[in-house]
């Protein structure tokens, strides 16, 4: 049986090697540009003039040297150092993102139980926090591109918000559609964005280049030194400028750490900065361009050409962040901390792209409705800090993780690289808690709800899985009472799917009380999802003979694989797999109805929230891609 399944494997992976090819250097630099940089490159439509806003400061060189200082250096020391340098080395076999790192953590830290439980609390707070920004990006994005018209067309301001929510419900509403047309696009547009915003920053710089000196973090400093109290709140609102550094981490398993850091440093950063500085040297100039510095800063000709680069920027960013909405939570499922949900693939080229009609829709609704609650940039602001720093701060801890576990570094150096970043993650944290109740706690709320759920699922199913196997007996057992008490064997082929590898599952169990026959072949087959982005197609397939015409067949996959068991059962008719009706066998699945109970396992009202989770569950026919009329569920009720 192991050369079958290596067998098996090996035509798996010859197939995966035939079907990619390799992507050029240049394609994965221009679709970084289009995917990556999205959030990070809209910053400018915002960052300068809530500076001022958030902090009532008036536009004077006294106050605009420091905050463009503030703004410089936390590019330099967030993004470029922090993350493009350092944290993209923090991998989990080539992959990044918050799901990425708290499987690549714990598995690191199972030896250690309560650190592997701390890190797993704070994994998936983590996440929670990705969902909250993920509502936010679209709605200020956006938002902040139609404020243009406040400037271009004053008449028409009074449509900034419905021109908003257009723009929002067409971008969703295409989902389904794909994009793998448009995202073609992403990466000249973003070019383009990014050319814009330097050449009109180097426009802006040339009418007052003493501007420049700004780079100096005296500036920032001294600020900080003279004035704490303003300061601590000019933090909270400089960090918007690097509100999508995220993105860098989470997206590099799809552009690879390379293209990333030559995106950064050699088109991002410096258009990033050009611009910046350019609007400060507006100010400069014209202290009441305080109003919309961005769109200002451009010659008056190029505003409504301006004005529709940024709304197609913004929904490039508000693109990319709803792509990856679907990715984390399909990461998350697969983790086992969400139930089934509906997946469509929009492409049959590209098995990233995805369609999640569930997530897809409350994401709409939750990011209409803070458009709803926060109908201009400037207020949204006041709201965005939190998730995006406390994300900020939860990576840069698990990353210490990573480098005393698995880089084996001293604690001295753990400190004085993770250690700081830590720190001042902490800061800019605590800066923006300023803002809670003028809009941050909206976020907050959202994060916890999906913290609650997320958790609940995961403890829920947790106890379920103790409570059907204190219940089952095991395969062998079970192999050795129908060898000493034979059965009814009827024809043909039965796999009972099973989460649990040694134990007989509970739709067996439940068939053989009520109908008292077994097929006369039959397969426990399990499907493992291991805490790494991919498993390799020859480790994919382990097949064992039990005897008595029992087999057990476990299918591996990563939490960014596609579970496909028709494909799996397709390659062992090919290879050889004596099982005459694999191709007509039935799939047996338990359906398992919660009952929850006062005292059980979770505090009522969660085990209500599992039940009612568990309820709405996807079928597991279509997420194992096998064929409807060839599954049976049965149920049974369970306590908890």
């Amino acid at each position: 049986m192991q050369s079958l399944s290596y067998k098996v494997n090996q035509k798996l992976a010859d197939d995966r090697g035939s079907a990619h090819g390799k992507s050029t250097f240049s394609v994965l630099l221009l679709g970084a540009l289009g995917v990556v940089y999205g959030d990070i490159g809209t910053s400018p439509l915002y960052t300068l003039q809530q500076s001022f806003s958030q902090t009532g400061l008036p536009a004077t060189t006294e106050n605009l040297f420091p905050l463009l200082s503030m703004i410089f250096w936390l590019l330099v020391i967030v993004v470029s150092v922090k993350y493009v340098l350092f944290i993209l080395r923090a991998d989990n076999k080539g992959e990044g993102g918050n799901l990425a790192l708290l499987a690549l953590v714990l598995r690191l830290t199972r030896p250690r139980p309560r650190l592997y439980a701390l890190m797993g609390l704070a994994g998936i707070l983590g996440g929670s926090l990705f969902y909250a920004d993920a509502a936010i990006t679209p709605a200020i994005s956006v938002l902040s591109a139609v404020e243009g018209l406040h400037v271009i067309a004053p008449p028409l301001e009074h449509l900034v918000v419905p021109v908003t929510l257009v723009i929002l419900v067409i971008l969703f509403s295409i989902q389904k559609h794909g994009t793998g047309k448009m995202g073609a696009l992403f990466g000249p547009v973003m070019l383009l964005w990014f050319g814009t915003l330097g050449a009109f920053g180097v426009m802006g710089i040339l009418g007052a280049p003493q501007v420049l000196e700004a780079i100096n973090p005296i500036y920032a400093l001294h600020f900080i030194a003279s004035r704490p109290l303003v300061s601590f709140m000019a933090i909270g609102a400089t960090m918007l400028a690097v509100t999508g550094a995220e993105a860098l981490y989470a997206d590099m398993g799809h552009f690879g750490a390379t293209p990333i850091r030559m995106a950064w440093f050699f088109i991002v950063w410096p258009c990033l900065v050009l611009n910046y500085f350019g609007q400060g040297a507006l100010l400069l100039v014209n202290p009441a361009a305080l109003v919309n510095p961005f769109y200002l800063l451009a010659p008056k000709m190029f505003h409504v050409p301006l004005l529709l680069l940024a709304t197609a920027a913004t929904i490039i960013a508000s693109q990319a962040v709803i792509s990856g909405t679907y990715s984390i939570t399909r990461q998350a499922m697969q983790l086992g901390y969400l139930p089934r949900m509906r997946i469509l693939h929009t492409s049959e080229k590209e098995l990233g792209q995805i369609y999640m009609p569930f997530v897809n829709w409350a994401l709409l609704s939750l990011t209409v409705f803070i458009v709803f609650m926060f109908p201009s940039s400037d207020s949204l602001a006041s709201a965005y800090g939190l998730a995006v720093t406390g994300a900020m701060l939860i990576t840069s801890l698990m990353v210490m993780v990573v480098m005393r576990l698995k880089w084996r570094w001293q604690w001295k150096w753990i400190m004085a690289t993770a250690g700081i970043f830590s720190a001042i993650d902490a800061v800019l944290f605590s800066a923006t808690t300023t803002k809670f109740m003028s809009g941050g706690a909206m976020p907050v709320a959202v994060a916890l709800m999906i913290f609650t759920a997320l958790t609940t699922w995961k403890k829920g199913q947790a106890a379920l899985d103790d409570r059907i196997s204190s219940q089952s007996v095991s395969i062998d057992k079970f192999i050795k009472e129908v060898r000493n008490n034979p059965c009814v064997r009827v024809p043909g082929t039965a796999i009972y799917m099973t989460p649990h590898h040694n134990m007989i599952p509970s739709a067996l169990m439940l068939n053989m009380r009520h109908n008292k026959m077994l097929h006369e072949r039959m397969v426990f087959l399990t499907v493992i999802f291991e805490e790494i982005p991919h498993v390799e197609a020859e480790n994919r397939i382990h097949i064992y003979t039990l005897g008595d015409d029992f087999y057990k067949m476990d299918v591996h996959y990563g939490f960014n694989d596609e579970p496909d068991i028709s494909e799996v059962l397709h390659y062992c008719l090919q290879r050889g797999m004596d099982f005459d009706s694999m191709a007509s066998a039935s799939f047996y699945f338990g359906k398992e109805v919660i009952l929850p109970v006062a005292g059980g396992a979770m505090p009522f009202w969660r085990d209500l929230l599992f039940s009612i989770m568990k309820r709405n569950a996807s079928g597991a026919a279509a997420y194992y891609k096998i064929p409807a009329d060839r599954v049976i569920e049965v149920g049974g009720m369970y306590e908890l």
